[in-house]
């Protein structure tokens, strides 16, 4: 028989073994993988499995690269993953290199546009806005909708609002998602179409990686809560004014312009209250 060693404190009593914890970084590529099963087994939304794959590829390697060159190691992969995948599922192309530049555009922003140590656009969405706007005779973004299966949307949204809310962001999905209708009905009245037919964009799987990854980047996104969901409000504003004037891609540009420019006025306010800080100290008090 052989004895194992128990570690004991000082009193005597038995040192309990260390917990293992869950890597919450690893949440959203675990959803992200779902809501690609999900829609590719419903629907076989993806252009190829190939191209995907060039685009996962794309992200992790541009990502290890430009992580080990400019802070001098390995960084974790979970981000780049994560946006691979969303490059791979909403850009449309019968090309290989959209996908590749697009991974590519998508992880250098994160590197070479930043202010105070900060990126300030959301990867994917800068890379897709990219494609869109430079390549748009040869990229399309996903446009499919669940249709009336709603099963896959719900199996989705379960774990989406678990994993969201398990890492304190569901406020923001909550949000958006709260306005997109407002604004919806909105729309309705002034343009006479089905309320339906406006709310139907909610369902697709385009906009459960738009709610559930690119509004609530931890990385992007200004920091107070009360924020957040001011942002998350104006974004749907912006993307209901765009859709009034016939904007296919509204949600991708409406976060382009919002986003960032709410990232930057943080950081200015930040900024402004660190010189003052900075003016005050060098004061000497009056005895």
């Amino acid at each position: 028989m052989t004895a194992r060693a128990v570690a004991k404190t000082p009193s005597g009593s038995a040192e309990r073994p260390p917990r293992v914890r869950f890597d919450k970084r690893y949440l959203a590529p675990m959803l992200v993988t779902l809501v690609l099963i999900t829609g590719q087994v419903s629907f076989g939304f993806l252009e190829s499995w190939s191209r995907t794959f060039l685009a996962i590829v794309t992200a992790i390697a541009a990502e290890m690269v430009l992580g080990r060159i400019s802070f001098g190691r390995w960084p974790h992969l979970a981000s780049a993953y994560v946006t691979g995948i969303s490059v791979g599922m909403l850009i449309r192309s019968p090309e290989f290199w959209p996908y590749a530049l697009c991974s590519a555009i998508s992880i250098l922003s994160k590197y070479v546009i930043r202010a105070d140590g900060r990126h300030i656009w959301n990867p994917s969405n800068l890379g897709i806005v990219a494609m869109l706007v430079l390549a748009g005779d040869s990229v399309a973004g996903l446009s499919v909708q669940w249709g009336n299966n709603l099963l896959p949307m719900v199996v989705v949204w379960v774990f989406g609002a678990f994993i969201i809310h398990s890492v304190g962001r569901f406020h923001i999905t909550l949000t958006y998602v709260v306005s997109f209708l407002v604004f919806a009905t909105f729309r309705a009245i002034v343009t006479g179409h089905p309320w339906l037919s406006e709310v139907a964009p909610l369902t697709g799987p385009m906009y459960q990686l738009f709610i559930f990854f690119m509004i609530t980047d931890p990385k992007t996104t200004v920091g107070p809560r009360w924020a957040q969901v001011l942002v998350a409000f104006l974004v749907a504003a912006v993307e209901a004014v765009l859709r009034l004037f016939e904007f296919v891609y509204a949600p991708f540009y409406a976060l382009f312009l919002v986003g960032p420019a709410a990232m930057l006025i943080e950081i200015a306010l930040a900024r402004r209250g660190a010189a003052i800080a900075r003016r005050a100290a060098a004061v000497p008090e009056r005895t």
